[in-house]
């Protein structure tokens, strides 16, 4: 009885499908089958798209992660009265942030990574030089870089 009712489901399929087909003109089926295809490929696109958004996403916060690491190891030195650890750690930091940008367009996160590149050589300098620094300068650079990582 089972074998009965899938031949006749099939066979009611088959002449449903059939009907449908000859009702339609084949160039209405042929333009479906390409708007099919073009939206395949909209949809293909934009995953594409999507992925690689996120893939820069990870890595400018891999790469700023990195610069913070970097940061806070430089604050660990300033504070032990190591001024030459804390001026490589904050040059590695520069050079995390610098390599953030490179082959990045230009956008509003872009140049706010660029500005904080600056300021970490800027503190970087101060204290290489032996200027006076305090350890809040340092604070205001983590707190920036914790909302950089916030955006």
């Amino acid at each position: 009885m089972a074998k009965f009712l899938i031949v006749v489901v099939l066979l009611g399929g088959a002449f449903g499908a059939g009907y449908y087909l000859g009702q339609r003109p084949v160039g209405t089926l042929q333009r479906t089958v390409a708007e099919l295809q073009q939206s395949l490929k909209d949809v293909s696109r934009n995953v594409l798209d999507t992925t690689l958004g996120i893939e820069r996403d990870l890595r400018r916060r891999q790469g700023l992660v990195e610069a913070k690491s970097r940061l806070v190891q430089a604050k660990a030195h300033f504070t032990d009265r190591n001024f030459g650890d804390a001026a490589k750690e904050l040059g590695a930091a520069v050079e995390t942030v610098e390599a953030i940008t490179k082959g990045a367009k230009p956008d509003h996160s872009t140049n706010d990574l660029r500005d904080m590149a600056g300021s970490l050589r800027e503190a970087k300098l101060d204290m290489v030089t032996g200027k006076p620094m305090s350890l809040k300068k340092l604070d205001e650079l983590q707190q920036r870089m914790d909302q950089l990582l916030n955006k």
